[in-house]
């Protein structure tokens, strides 16, 4: 009877993935080849889920309506007030809408934004934020300055821009852990095994982290950053602990580009 039940529930898991793998493919059509079938391919997804389990198509719908948000906006590096206004105001109803939908339509507290854990940071977490640092300063300046995609960002010599890209930088790395780990990765994991769960999200993370800029080798250096933003997220509980790992590598990121930009600022970089 057991190995009957353990059977059924891998059929049933993987009817599951398939309407959830098209929702998740589909962001690498939106974000990645910014090809409009991708709306398509979201929408059977959806259909699909609606045969196979309500309660999977109920929640692929809250990731989906995010994921049609942002879309809808050019996710670029423009620092004009109007594009990040726009961009930013994408980015903030892409994350309130299904929270607002879970939490007053579906009646659910699966969505959380967990700051306040309670819980001090172990030593092995300290320690993993040195580490991300020491990452992000031999891979990134090589990246950027080896493939040339650094010019996806623009020069920040004006103090304007410095600001701006500052903030802009900062303000993505925050909204991707929000929609991408508190609620695209938690959503999934009611249905799914969490390395499954992380899998998907990951795909969806690094197709937008790669329409933002990331391109060339980038999704060698996005996606497994994706899984272990998922997996820190799972251990830790803490929206916190993944944004404090997600910015500090994004400090990095951001002199990075400054260098790029202007070889003989900051010469600490190696390359």
């Amino acid at each position: 009877m057991t190995s009957i039940s353990t059977e059924s529930q891998r059929t049933a898991l993987s009817w599951k993935l398939v309407p959830a793998g098209l929702v998740s493919a589909s962001g690498v059509l939106l974000f990645g080849a910014e090809n409009d079938v991708g709306y398509g391919v979201l929408a059977l997804g959806l259909v699909t889920a609606a045969f196979i389990d309500r309660g999977l198509m109920r929640h692929l719908a809250l990731i989906a309506a995010g994921m049609v948000i942002i879309s809808l906006v050019p996710l670029n590096a423009d620092l004009s007030i109007q594009h990040m206004i726009l961009m930013g105001g994408a980015l903030a109803l892409a994350v309130l809408v299904p929270w607002l939908v879970s939490r007053f339509v579906y009646g659910e507290r699966i969505i959380r934004f967990p700051v306040k854990t309670g819980r001090k940071w172990p030593l092995t977490a300290k320690l993993y934020l040195i580490g991300v640092v020491l990452l992000g300063y031999f891979i990134l300046p090589a990246y950027l300055i080896r493939t040339g995609v650094y010019q996806n960002w623009p020069d920040a010599s004006d103090p304007t821009i410095f600001w701006r890209l500052f903030l802009g930088v900062n303000a993505v790395g925050i909204w991707d852990e929000l929609f991408f780990i508190c609620t695209t990765f938690t959503l999934l994991r009611q249905h799914f095994p969490d390395w499954l769960a992380n899998i998907l999200q990951a795909v969806v993370f690094s197709s937008f982290l790669w329409e933002i800029g990331y391109q060339a080798w980038g999704p060698l250096l996005t996606f497994p950053f994706a899984l272990l933003q998922g997996y820190t997220f799972k251990l830790t509980k803490s929206l916190t602990y993944v944004v404090t790992v997600h910015l500090t590598f994004d400090f990095v990121l951001f002199l990075a580009l400054v260098h790029a930009h202007n070889r003989d600022w900051l010469p600490v970089f190696l390359y």
